[in-house]
């Protein structure tokens, strides 16, 4: 059974920013790019550093802690497309910014 599960708010990041979020056991990376959000694990998968708190530029965020790089919009890297990280399905619902866990 897979349900939706509200994370945030649309105030709580603007534009360009992402942080980390724990919910119901699952470390997630949400970032809002251009007023849409997106969202993926919260673990690199190089030596699991926290994506949530990367440096995001455009719809790529970077590692703090060893700068590898992912597209938040598809978790797949653009330096080495077989370095994916798993995506979550998002859905907004007034103000609140829902995540679909399984």
């Amino acid at each position: 059974m897979t349900n939706f599960v509200r994370i945030a708010s649309t105030t709580d990041l603007k534009p360009g920013e992402n942080k980390p979020i724990s919910v119901n056991g699952n470390e997630i990376a949400l970032f809002n790019i251009d007023g849409k959000f997106f969202a993926m694990a919260n673990t690199c998968p190089h030596r699991g550093g926290p994506l949530g708190e990367g440096f995001l530029e455009e719809n790529v965020v970077t590692c703090p802690w060893h700068g590898w790089r992912f597209d938040v919009t598809t978790g797949v890297s653009p330096v080495m497309p077989t370095a994916k990280v798993k995506t979550y399905e998002l859905k907004v619902e007034g103000n609140d910014v829902m995540v679909r866990l399984e």
